[in-house]
């Protein structure tokens, strides 16, 4: 593997934008051909943060320097706050910040995939081979779950927190489904999380699949440091890409590209190319080449309110994994009700709460997380100018529907039935958040409280209709030679965090591009 940035103009096969989750899954399975020149380009370093492996780490991990840390307009929604999203500058990307959940979703969160793109693919079945493929889960072999695959999927036992011991008694006391985990088809339910963790460390995307062997092959090119300005077309294809890295710019040839660059970069680079919106490339000054109204719009993304707190009657452990040990997905208002969740409430071992209260002294306090799975509101991200400089305008429009802001009151709601049950009463003193408010104070709250969890994504969706940027295949329509392969395709959210979908996403597109070769 070379990683030097010396010539000027280099060509590839294949060329793989962003070496974040996708991208690096990506690198790594489509050099198994040997015959397959591949190049990631990666905006970010190796991982070398020994804070990175630390799980109980890792909301200190956001705003350091490998975190791209965006941060959106004013949110009407919550109370006009500016929300700071992480997403990681580094070979492994938010694999290497996020809180290493790992939840595949609700089988209807992928027949809504399906349907939208009119191909079975997408399904819960037609996926199911490429989260097996991907997985090393203790119960796989089974038909279900994957064993032997490069990322561990660890369900926690002695290390659980005895707080979230008790949430989950209390949550299966109100009628709520022991499970085994969140991967089996059924989510809703009280476990543990599961995570992706092995013998108490992280596991990154690059520790999975860019191992030291896969790094050592001579068809595989990693460029660090580098950020693809924009795309040159020549007719209905990528020509070349112009690339700015430490060694200044450089041109790069490849018959085919792959954006693996995520929900708001991967957008962004084409709207820099002059392929989105006719009205914000005008607005950032950038020629129009091909008009795709939908580029960056349709953005989403999972908020929870932080949250529901609880004054310890106890002094509270400090977490052995990762500090939100437990979600338990239901229905509104039905602890008893199965299918498809719509409100989800977490237990945090920590006093976690938004950045308008005032967190108590770790050991004192824990709080109960609560949000809604499938948002309704719609926001979008655009470029303000044609550089690589120029900020983007990120608008996620947080709480704009009545049915997002009619479910979350239902979400708190749930929190605190189950913050107040018996079985968690060894634990709990009283209530801080939202303690004494009124009906007509609620609303108030929930805008003050939700902080993102970290899932944008939908800026380039696939679909079937004409407006879909990318189609079954996760070819931009425009273009015969660019792909997208990131959380940026996804229609809509599945109920939970969205990187075990992702990484199944990018693993269905590697099997689709080696069964065309």
């Amino acid at each position: 593997m070379s990683s030097a940035n010396s010539e000027r103009k280099q060509h590839a096969d294949l060329v793989i934008v962003g070496g974040g989750s996708a991208g690096a899954l990506l690198a790594a399975r489509l050099s198994e051909d040997s015959a397959r020149r591949v190049l990631l380009i990666e905006a970010g370093e190796e991982a070398s943060d020994p804070d990175i492996w630390n799980p109980a780490a890792w909301p200190a991990l956001q705003g350091r320097s490998y975190d791209w840390d965006y941060r959106t307009e004013p949110q009407a929604g919550t109370a006009g706050r500016v929300h700071h999203w992480a997403r990681g500058r580094v070979v492994g990307g938010s694999s290497c910040l996020h809180a290493m959940g790992y939840m595949r979703g609700h089988p209807l969160d992928f027949q809504a995939w399906a349907e939208a793109t009119g191909d079975n693919r997408w399904s819960w079945d037609g996926l199911l081979p490429a989260f097996q493929a991907n997985e090393d889960h203790p119960l796989g072999g089974n038909g279900l779950y994957g064993k032997g695959g490069p990322m561990p999927v660890h369900l926690p036992t002695d290390e659980v927190s005895p707080v979230a011991r008790a949430f989950i008694e209390a949550g299966a006391s109100l009628g709520l489904p022991r499970l085994e985990g969140h991967n089996s088809g059924q989510m809703i339910g009280v476990t543990p999380n599961s995570l992706n963790i092995r013998d108490g460390r992280r596991v990154t995307v690059a520790d999975a699949w860019l191992t030291p062997t896969v790094r050592s092959r001579a068809n595989l090119t990693i460029l660090r440091g580098s950020r693809v300005r924009r795309l040159e077309l020549d007719g209905n294809k990528v020509r070349t890409l112009e690339v700015v890295g430490p060694d200044g710019p450089a041109e790069i040839v490849a018959d085919r590209i792959v954006l693996c660059a995520g929900s708001l970069e991967s957008p962004a680079l084409l709207m820099r190319s002059g392929i989105g919106p006719r009205d914000t490339l005008r607005d950032a000054n950038v020629d129009c080449l091909i008009d795709m109204p939908d580029i960056g719009r349709n953005l989403q993304d999972h908020l929870l309110g932080a949250g529901n707190l609880y004054a310890a009657r106890q002094p509270v452990p400090p977490s052995r994994l990762q500090h939100s040990e437990s979600m338990a997905y239901m229905r509104a208002g039905d602890f008893t009700a199965g299918g498809q969740p719509e409100i989800v409430v977490g237990c945090g071992i920590a006093p976690i709460v938004s950045e308008c209260f005032e967190a108590p002294a770790a050991g004192t306090a824990y709080s109960l997380l609560f949000g809604i799975t499938h948002p309704t509101s719609r926001g979008s991200v655009r470029i303000s100018g044609p550089e690589l400089g120029d900020r983007l305008i990120i608008d996620p429009a947080y709480l704009q529907t009545g049915r997002d802001r009619a479910l979350f009151r239902q979400a708190l709601a749930a929190a605190r039935e189950i913050g107040h049950h018996d079985e968690l009463g060894e634990w709990r003193d009283h209530e801080l958040l939202p303690a004494g408010l009124d009906k007509s104070s609620i609303d108030d709250f929930i805008a003050k409280a939700v902080i993102t969890h970290h899932h944008p994504c939908g800026t380039c969706r696939m679909g079937k209709d004409a407006d879909a940027p990318v189609d079954a295949d996760l070819r931009l329509k425009a273009l015969d030679n660019l792909f997208v392969v990131d959380a940026s395709i996804l229609p809509s959210l599945t109920a939970g965090p969205i990187h075990a979908a992702v990484l199944a996403v990018a693993e269905s597109f590697a099997r689709m591009t080696d069964s065309k070769n």
